[in-house]
């Protein structure tokens, strides 16, 4: 099971951790703390050290009422930032954008997978993707970032987001992008409730049945807020909780702020399912 990342391979026969490294100021976890390339760069070489095998660059927040970012902005802020990590590092960097310009311009920054929380929807985002050749993550969301918490409602949640995964993943095989290059993410708390997220986390291994590899994304997320009474910075221990039940179902990438715990937690899974 590997992606190939234009020049770069990953082997996804053990779960791997994505660092994730958000150059906004109104991120709900980390706005604001890496907006200076500088000190995106040093986050992502300490987050390299802690064992993470993709770095992911996002320019625009999607937290739950969010201001839209317009295009150049967002190349303002990814864009001297993939271009410090690639130079540095020979490491996996991937572009959480849902523009195409933005992707066309991040691949040729250094970039090498696409992450996108409306799987290819957007304006020219499919033909783009296409076009580039590298990796795609398709992440389901009801609604969209500005609205989508606003009363979120399923008759079976799980069956409705493996269809639309499914159904993405045909426009992207009949677009060009092969079945071997395609991600899905199940998209916690990205027009979902609570209720909603933790049938998600308990049924992960049916997605994982659908034959693409599984990226899952909950680092500090609401939910755990919502679960424990805890505020953002105050959620590491339910975040791995989290990531290894995403793992023991068969998840193949968990999409982290606290690396180093994170990688610990799902190597030591990975040892027992191997064993």
């Amino acid at each position: 099971m590997k992606l190939i990342c234009k020049n770069k391979s990953l082997d996804l026969t053990h779960p791997v951790v994505m660092g994730v490294l958000n150059v906004t100021p109104d991120s709900f976890s980390d706005g604001g703390a890496f907006m200076r390339p500088t000190a995106a760069l040093v986050q992502a070489q300490q987050m390299l050290h802690a064992g993470a095998a993709i770095i992911d660059v996002g320019g625009e927040s999607m937290r739950p009422g969010a201001q839209a970012v317009d295009m150049q902005q967002e190349l303002d802020r990814v864009i001297p930032v993939i271009e410090a990590i690639t130079h540095e590092f020979d490491t996996i960097v991937s572009i959480d954008t849902s523009k195409a310009s933005v992707m066309r311009e991040a691949v040729k920054a250094g970039a090498c997978l696409i992450n996108d929380v409306a799987a290819l929807r957007g304006d020219a985002a499919l033909t783009t993707a296409a076009a580039l050749g590298v990796p795609v993550c398709l992440m389901h969301m009801q609604g969209e970032p500005r609205t989508m918490q606003q009363q979120p409602y399923y008759v079976d949640v799980v069956a409705e987001v493996k269809a639309f995964l499914v159904a993405r993943r045909d426009a992207c095989i009949n677009a060009g992008i092969p079945a071997g290059q395609i991600l899905f993410d199940p998209g916690f708390g990205f027009g979902k409730d609570l209720q909603h997220n933790l049938i998600l986390c308990k049924h992960l291994s049916e997605f994982v049945g659908l034959g693409q590899p599984l990226m899952i994304g909950v680092s500090r997320k609401s939910m755990l807020g919502a679960i424990l009474d805890l505020p953002v910075n105050e959620r590491l221990h339910g975040s791995v909780a989290l990531a290894a039940l995403a793992v023991w179902q068969g998840a193949r990438i968990i999409r982290a702020h606290d690396v180093a715990a994170t990688v610990q937690a799902i190597r030591v899974i990975d040892a027992v399912q191997q064993a």
